[in-house]
Protein backbone atom coordinates (compact mmCIF):
# COMPACT_ATOMS: atom_id res chain seq x y z
CA UNK A 1 0.00 0.00 0.00
CA UNK A 2 2.51 2.43 0.77
CA UNK A 3 4.50 1.38 -2.47
CA UNK A 4 1.08 2.27 -4.20
CA UNK A 5 0.90 5.73 -2.43
CA UNK A 6 4.34 6.67 -2.87
CA UNK A 7 5.61 7.24 0.27
CA UNK A 8 8.66 8.87 0.71
CA UNK A 9 9.91 7.99 4.65
CA UNK A 10 12.78 9.63 6.29
CA UNK A 11 13.65 7.51 9.52
CA UNK A 12 15.88 9.43 12.26
CA UNK A 13 17.74 7.08 14.97
CA UNK A 14 15.76 4.21 14.74
CA UNK A 15 18.98 2.44 16.20
CA UNK A 16 17.50 4.13 19.12
CA UNK A 17 14.79 1.36 19.37
CA UNK A 18 15.29 -1.63 21.68
CA UNK A 19 15.68 -4.90 19.81
CA UNK A 20 14.55 -7.48 22.63
CA UNK A 21 12.26 -6.98 26.11
CA UNK A 22 9.02 -5.44 26.37
CA UNK A 23 8.43 -1.81 26.26
CA UNK A 24 5.92 0.94 26.02
CA UNK A 25 5.35 3.04 23.18
CA UNK A 26 4.57 5.95 23.57
CA UNK A 27 3.27 7.54 20.14
CA UNK A 28 1.81 11.03 18.87
CA UNK A 29 -1.66 10.89 17.25
CA UNK A 30 -2.24 13.23 14.69
CA UNK A 31 -4.03 10.31 11.98
CA UNK A 32 -5.64 7.32 11.32
CA UNK A 33 -2.20 5.80 10.29
CA UNK A 34 0.12 6.40 12.71
CA UNK A 35 0.28 3.21 14.06
CA UNK A 36 1.52 1.19 11.46
CA UNK A 37 4.29 4.04 10.73
CA UNK A 38 4.97 4.15 14.43
CA UNK A 39 5.41 0.41 14.01
CA UNK A 40 8.36 0.84 11.44
CA UNK A 41 11.15 0.87 14.20
CA UNK A 42 10.21 -1.71 16.13
CA UNK A 43 10.21 -3.82 12.63
CA UNK A 44 13.23 -2.36 11.51
CA UNK A 45 14.67 -3.85 15.07
CA UNK A 46 15.01 -7.60 14.35
CA UNK A 47 11.19 -7.68 13.52
CA UNK A 48 9.40 -7.01 16.37
CA UNK A 49 5.80 -5.74 16.23
CA UNK A 50 3.86 -3.64 18.43
CA UNK A 51 0.60 -4.51 20.11
CA UNK A 52 -1.31 -1.31 19.45
CA UNK A 53 -3.90 -0.42 22.34
CA UNK A 54 -6.94 0.93 20.68
CA UNK A 55 -10.71 1.99 21.00
CA UNK A 56 -12.97 -0.84 21.15
CA UNK A 57 -15.50 0.73 18.47
CA UNK A 58 -12.68 -0.21 15.78
CA UNK A 59 -12.54 -4.16 16.92
CA UNK A 60 -16.84 -3.64 16.76
CA UNK A 61 -16.16 -2.67 13.05
CA UNK A 62 -17.31 -5.25 10.59
CA UNK A 63 -14.62 -4.18 8.73
CA UNK A 64 -11.41 -3.49 10.74
CA UNK A 65 -12.43 -5.53 13.89
CA UNK A 66 -11.39 -8.88 11.94
CA UNK A 67 -8.21 -7.29 11.47
CA UNK A 68 -7.23 -5.68 14.55
CA UNK A 69 -7.97 -9.21 17.06
CA UNK A 70 -6.15 -11.59 14.29
CA UNK A 71 -3.31 -8.85 15.11
CA UNK A 72 -3.53 -9.35 18.79
CA UNK A 73 -4.14 -5.50 18.94
CA UNK A 74 -5.63 -4.58 22.83
CA UNK A 75 -9.54 -3.35 22.41
CA UNK A 76 -10.16 -0.31 25.28
CA UNK A 77 -13.44 0.47 26.94
CA UNK A 78 -13.05 4.30 27.25
CA UNK A 79 -15.85 3.56 29.76
CA UNK A 80 -14.44 0.67 31.56
CA UNK A 81 -10.35 0.52 30.48
CA UNK A 82 -9.14 -1.83 33.60
CA UNK A 83 -9.24 -5.04 31.82
CA UNK A 84 -7.08 -3.03 28.85
CA UNK A 85 -4.84 -2.10 31.17
CA UNK A 86 -4.10 -5.29 33.00
CA UNK A 87 -4.16 -7.42 29.63
CA UNK A 88 -1.33 -4.35 28.41
CA UNK A 89 0.76 -4.81 31.77
CA UNK A 90 0.89 -8.42 31.16
CA UNK A 91 1.58 -8.44 27.78
CA UNK A 92 4.89 -6.08 28.80
CA UNK A 93 5.81 -8.62 31.52
CA UNK A 94 5.80 -11.20 28.78
CA UNK A 95 8.25 -8.91 26.67
CA UNK A 96 6.01 -7.75 24.00
CA UNK A 97 6.08 -4.14 22.88
CA UNK A 98 2.49 -2.55 23.18
CA UNK A 99 1.78 1.27 21.64
CA UNK A 100 -0.26 3.68 23.33
CA UNK A 101 -1.03 7.09 22.61
CA UNK A 102 -0.50 9.21 25.71
CA UNK A 103 -3.16 12.25 24.17
CA UNK A 104 -5.37 9.50 24.12
CA UNK A 105 -7.09 10.69 20.79
CA UNK A 106 -6.52 12.73 17.68
CA UNK A 107 -4.88 16.12 17.81
CA UNK A 108 -6.52 18.30 15.38
CA UNK A 109 -4.33 20.94 15.82
CA UNK A 110 -1.59 18.40 15.42
CA UNK A 111 0.70 19.95 18.34
CA UNK A 112 0.83 17.13 21.41
CA UNK A 113 -2.37 17.87 23.82
CA UNK A 114 -1.97 17.10 27.15
CA UNK A 115 -0.68 13.51 28.09
CA UNK A 116 -2.90 10.66 30.18
CA UNK A 117 -0.53 9.30 33.09
CA UNK A 118 -1.21 5.59 31.61
CA UNK A 119 1.65 5.11 29.39
CA UNK A 120 3.98 6.08 32.68
CA UNK A 121 1.99 4.15 34.96
CA UNK A 122 1.89 0.69 32.60
CA UNK A 123 5.86 1.07 32.49
CA UNK A 124 6.22 1.49 35.73
CA UNK A 125 3.72 -1.38 36.43
CA UNK A 126 5.94 -3.90 34.20
CA UNK A 127 9.58 -2.55 35.14
CA UNK A 128 10.09 -1.82 31.31
CA UNK A 129 11.03 1.48 29.42
CA UNK A 130 9.19 3.57 27.48
CA UNK A 131 10.40 4.38 23.80
CA UNK A 132 8.84 7.61 22.63
CA UNK A 133 8.06 7.59 18.61
CA UNK A 134 7.26 10.60 16.69
CA UNK A 135 4.98 10.45 13.34
CA UNK A 136 5.07 13.82 11.28
CA UNK A 137 3.09 13.88 7.80
CA UNK A 138 1.01 10.95 8.69
CA UNK A 139 -2.08 13.31 9.11
CA UNK A 140 -1.96 14.28 5.21
CA UNK A 141 -3.41 10.87 4.34
CA UNK A 142 -6.21 10.56 6.91
CA UNK A 143 -7.12 12.44 9.38
CA UNK A 144 -10.03 13.39 11.91
CA UNK A 145 -12.19 15.89 9.89
CA UNK A 146 -10.16 16.43 6.60
CA UNK A 147 -10.70 14.04 3.40
CA UNK A 148 -8.81 10.95 3.25
CA UNK A 149 -5.69 11.42 0.64
CA UNK A 150 -5.44 7.41 -0.05
CA UNK A 151 -3.96 7.75 -3.72
CA UNK A 152 -0.78 8.19 -4.90
CA UNK A 153 0.21 11.24 -3.57
CA UNK A 154 3.91 10.56 -2.48
CA UNK A 155 3.87 12.31 0.73
CA UNK A 156 6.82 12.29 3.00
CA UNK A 157 6.50 10.92 6.27
CA UNK A 158 9.04 11.48 9.18
CA UNK A 159 9.31 8.87 11.88
CA UNK A 160 11.58 10.14 14.58
CA UNK A 161 12.82 7.16 18.00
CA UNK A 162 13.62 9.03 21.06
CA UNK A 163 16.17 7.51 23.83
CA UNK A 164 14.26 5.20 25.72
CA UNK A 165 13.17 6.59 29.24
CA UNK A 166 13.49 4.52 32.78
CA UNK A 167 10.35 3.49 34.73
CA UNK A 168 11.49 5.49 37.42
CA UNK A 169 9.69 8.71 39.19
CA UNK A 170 5.98 9.20 40.21
CA UNK A 171 3.70 8.51 37.08
CA UNK A 172 3.25 12.40 36.68
CA UNK A 173 7.01 12.76 36.53
CA UNK A 174 7.94 10.23 34.10
CA UNK A 175 4.55 11.54 31.71
CA UNK A 176 6.02 14.67 32.07
CA UNK A 177 9.54 13.61 31.12
CA UNK A 178 7.79 11.43 28.32
CA UNK A 179 6.01 14.77 26.45
CA UNK A 180 9.02 16.92 26.76
CA UNK A 181 10.99 14.36 24.93
CA UNK A 182 7.95 13.40 22.05
CA UNK A 183 8.14 17.69 21.96
CA UNK A 184 11.71 17.44 21.22
CA UNK A 185 11.39 15.15 18.38
CA UNK A 186 8.49 16.61 17.06
CA UNK A 187 10.22 19.88 16.60
CA UNK A 188 13.11 18.48 15.32
CA UNK A 189 10.86 16.34 12.53
CA UNK A 190 9.60 19.64 11.84
CA UNK A 191 12.53 21.35 10.94
CA UNK A 192 13.29 18.48 8.60
CA UNK A 193 10.36 18.49 6.90
CA UNK A 194 11.51 21.92 5.72
CA UNK A 195 9.20 24.59 4.33
CA UNK A 196 5.59 23.85 5.12
CA UNK A 197 2.93 24.83 3.03
CA UNK A 198 1.36 28.04 3.87
CA UNK A 199 -2.35 27.53 4.28
CA UNK A 200 -3.15 24.50 4.01
CA UNK A 201 -5.46 22.15 6.82
CA UNK A 202 -2.78 19.96 7.90
CA UNK A 203 -0.07 21.73 8.55
CA UNK A 204 -0.39 23.64 12.30
CA UNK A 205 -1.04 27.45 12.54
CA UNK A 206 2.34 27.64 14.24
CA UNK A 207 3.80 26.98 10.51
CA UNK A 208 1.58 28.92 8.63
CA UNK A 209 -1.41 26.34 8.17
CA UNK A 210 -4.69 26.75 9.12
CA UNK A 211 -5.44 23.84 11.54
CA UNK A 212 -7.53 24.56 14.63
CA UNK A 213 -4.83 26.19 17.46
CA UNK A 214 -4.28 23.93 20.73
CA UNK A 215 -6.77 26.07 22.52
CA UNK A 216 -9.63 25.63 19.72
CA UNK A 217 -9.17 21.82 19.12
CA UNK A 218 -9.25 21.12 22.91
CA UNK A 219 -12.77 23.02 22.68
CA UNK A 220 -13.92 20.73 19.83
CA UNK A 221 -12.70 17.82 21.73
CA UNK A 222 -14.57 19.04 24.65
CA UNK A 223 -17.61 19.26 22.17
CA UNK A 224 -17.55 15.71 21.04
CA UNK A 225 -17.53 14.48 24.32
CA UNK A 226 -19.94 16.05 25.87
CA UNK A 227 -22.27 15.03 22.27
CA UNK A 228 -21.47 11.27 22.88
CA UNK A 229 -22.36 11.77 26.77
CA UNK A 230 -25.55 12.98 25.62
CA UNK A 231 -26.11 10.12 23.34
CA UNK A 232 -25.39 7.37 25.54
CA UNK A 233 -27.55 9.05 28.31
CA UNK A 234 -30.31 9.38 25.76
CA UNK A 235 -29.71 5.70 24.79
CA UNK A 236 -29.85 4.58 28.18
CA UNK A 237 -33.08 6.49 28.80
CA UNK A 238 -34.68 4.47 25.64
CA UNK A 239 -33.62 1.39 27.15
CA UNK A 240 -35.39 2.12 30.48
Amino acid sequence: MWAFQGIKFTEVDFQKFPRSGGAVVAINHTGYLDFPFAGKPAYAAGRRKVRFMAKKEVFDNSKTGPLMRALRHIPVDREAGADAYRAAVDALKAGELVGVYPEATHSRSFELKGFKSGAARMAIEADVPIVPVVVWGAQQIWTKGLPKQLGRKKFRIIIGVCDPLDPVGPPDELTARLKESMQAMLLRLQDLYGPHPQGEPWVPRRLGGTAPTLEEADAMDAADLDARRRAREERQGDGA
